[in-house]
């Protein structure tokens, strides 16, 4: 490796290419980036610094060539660089519009600093971005016409506000080009067969836009391949995973890969940790190719955008996706994913599959109008999967939801029927998602409630007028204080203005009123001559019935519960007579077991065939009996572990068969407080993971 102290114009000097790999993203400076650089400039000049550290380039030089350009592929610093030539373009442009301007010469800048002079095709451009943003960058390098969609292109936005700057003549282009001049960086180039590339690439602090984790995902996964076999993998399976986000959702990518990370470790991934989770997750399947695993993530890519742009050709299943973003449950996703991969494999059928998605969205929904606190929810649909048996997919799936107890709970149709008719729906967010679903459940001519509003039966205001005071009768205000934000009172409307406070005879037959109104959430409210406490206790009964239709619960019959009851437990009947050390460290294991159980009532046991694990809602410790002592696995990236004694060491990288990559052994009670302690910190992550 070679690190020189260099300026922008001695970097581009000479028969030189700088090539963008296909591997990194593409120019997403925005003009935050772009203000602060031209500030730079502008504060070097006016106090006659003599230079300002820009940040680095790093690159790798690419094979010498005894005649022709040199190329070397950056690897960092593409943004400052590309960001610098935008501004030399501009700064281009305008003294070549004005001749006047004889002390500096345009030609200069062009034949220097934007192209090799006598060199042909692409290697004429000292410069050479990535496909996506290539084209665009050669048009405003030969001041080519844009078309209108190359003008949104963040390339052309910051080239001409930089136009715009110099325009402004805060310095003259002789002090510009000076300043740019002055510009230090750091010129690193590495050596391929010597240096690291992936390792310095993630150490390094760029001064520009942070990187995102699926940034360094595609760098992890496609720096260090041959050329070759890193454009077919690139054009086969990275640039479709990325069309398939919109440019304003490239921040969905790394939301994708916690799901995926998820779904395949069985354990939620956490935001702050997910490029090194990738990592370990990479490492322990090194016998995966890179073209397997980029093909893989593809696939679940592909999943993942029919949830979340709501695409289907199946007309049920996008209504059900509609639903799904209704509810923002993206809690699910891990799970969802898992469920369309089977269809894929064919291993359930469509039909299950909806089913599927129904049952989850009547989870969500249950849980929600029942106030059951949601943030166990990503750790139950993150297990859920791991508990259903894919032979009985549809019953054994029915059986899960339906075993659900304590914090996991399925709320039944009592709970739910009780707490939707009962309670102030009004204050609820979901209450248009689920006034909109009892208007449209088994309508072929669905109504478009977009831009409907929540109309209260009842008035609102605490001043009812003597005609609803009327309807009313003498009790009329502990009524509306009690069933005004309630089901029964509720319904959907585009007249709330001109209903407002009018008596419930006037709000019948006004112009958009009740008898006009072509909802069906309106049928029984138009064969009323008045409206009262028994009518909307009536008629939300009534809706509650619907609703029980729309998010059903997971029944199943006595004998079904059995049989699979029976087949759960046959699945994972070990006992620790059942592991092979358990009586040499019978004593040890009583004491160890009687300290993990205090830590909290909510804590079980699960029997697996080779260890046993301790979980909450999610495991958060296991332990396996040896011959000298007990191994215990935490739950809990080995980088967050308060340590003194230097007990636990990371397994992330290492094949080990029981829950949790960071490990420890103990060998005799001495050492129980101090396991005790480490424990606790991973049953507290797990606890309060999001």
């Amino acid at each position: 490796m070679e690190a020189l102290k260099s300026d922008i114009f001695s970097i581009l000097n000479g028969s030189k290419q700088f090539l963008i790999p296909i591997y990194q993203r593409t120019y997403s400076w925005e003009l935050q980036q772009c203000t602060q650089l031209w500030s730079d400039l502008v504060e070097m000049q006016l106090k006659q610094k003599s230079g300002h550290f820009v940040g680095s380039i790093v690159n790798i030089t690419e094979k010498a060539m005894p005649t022709g350009v040199q190329r070397f592929m950056i690897i960092d610093g593409q943004q400052r660089l590309t960001t610098l030539a935008l501004l030399m373009i501009a700064l281009r442009n305008y003294i070549k519009d004005r001749p006047e301007n004889l002390n500096l010469n345009y030609q200069q800048i062009d034949g220097m600093l934007l192209k090799n002079e006598y060199a042909n095709g692409d290697e004429r451009y000292k410069l050479l971005l990535t496909e996506n943003d290539r084209d665009i960058f050669i048009n405003l390098i030969e001041d080519r016409p844009l078309s209108e969609i190359e003008n949104q292109s963040r390339l052309v936005t910051n080239y001409k506000f930089f136009l715009d700057k110099i325009n402004k003549k805060e310095l003259s282009p002789a002090q510009i080009y000076e300043s740019i001049g002055k510009l230090q960086i750091v010129n690193i180039t590495l050596d391929r067969t010597m240096d690291d590339a992936q390792a310095i690439f993630e150490s390094l602090n760029s001064t520009g836009k942070a990187l995102s984790s699926t940034d360094l995902i595609r760098n992890f996964l496609l720096m260090g391949l041959e050329p070759k076999t890193q454009n077919e993998i690139y054009s086969r399976y990275w640039r479709p995973f990325e069309k398939l986000f919109k440019p304003k959702d490239e921040w969905r990518m790394d939301h994708f890969f916690r799901d995926y990370l998820t779904l395949k470790q069985g354990r939620i991934t956490i935001f702050s940790q997910l490029y090194d989770t990738f990592k370990n997750y990479k490492h322990r399947n090194e016998k995966i190719s890179i073209q397997d695993f980029c093909k893989d993530i593809l696939m679940y890519a592909t999943y993942f955008h029919e949830l979340i742009y709501q695409k289907s050709t199946d007309p049920e299943i996008k209504t059900l996706y509609e639903d799904i973003a209704s509810l923002h449950m993206e809690v699910s996703f891990p799970f969802i994913l898992w469920a369309r991969n089977l269809l894929t494999e064919g291993t359930i059928s469509l039909d299950e599959y909806k089913k599927t998605l129904q049952l989850c969205i009547s989870y969500v929904l249950r849980r929600n109008v029942c106030s059951v606190p949601t943030n166990s929810l990503n750790n139950n649909f993150v297990t859920l999967k791991n508990a259903i048996s894919t032979s009985s997919y549809l019953k054994s799936l029915l059986y899960q939801f339906a075993s659900f107890e304590k914090n996991k709970t399925f709320p039944s149709d009592e709970w739910f029927i009780n707490e939707l008719t009962k309670r102030d729906l009004f204050q609820l967010k979901t209450n248009r998602y689920i006034l909109s679903k009892l208007e449209n459940y088994d309508n072929k001519a669905l109504v478009d409630t977009k831009k409907l509003t929540i109309e209260h039966i009842m008035p609102q205001n605490p001043k009812l007028s003597q005609k609803w005071q009327e309807c009313l009768g003498e009790n009329w205000k502990e009524i509306q204080k009690n069933y005004l934000h309630t089901l029964g009172n509720l319904t959907l409307t585009a007249y709330n203005s001109e209903m407002s406070d009018r008596s419930f005879e006037e709000k019948l037959e006004i112009k958009g009123g009740f008898r006009q109104s072509a909802l069906r959430l309106n049928s029984y409210v138009v064969q009323q001559t008045t409206w009262n406490k028994d009518k909307i206790i009536e008629r939300a009964n009534l809706l509650s019935s619907l609703a029980l239709k729309i998010w059903p619960y997971p029944n199943l019959n006595e004998d079904q519960k059995t049989q699979l009851s029976q087949d759960s437990q046959s699945q994972s009947t070990y006992h620790l007579e059942d592991y092979e050390f358990y009586k040499v460290q019978q004593t040890l294991f009583e004491a160890l077991n009687s300290k993990i159980l205090e830590i909290s009532p909510e804590v079980s046991t699960d029997f697996n065939k080779l260890y046993l694990s301790y979980r909450i809602d999610s495991i958060f410790t296991s332990l396996t009996f040896l011959q000298k002592g007990i191994k215990v696995n935490l739950n809990l990236p080995y980088s967050l572990i308060k340590d003194p004694q230097g007990l636990c060491r990371d397994v992330s990288t290492i094949g080990h068969c029981a829950s949790g990559d960071s490990e420890f052994t103990i060998e005799n009670a001495s050492q129980i407080d101090y396991a005790t302690n480490l424990i606790e910190q991973a049953f507290n992550y797990q606890a309060h993971m999001d």
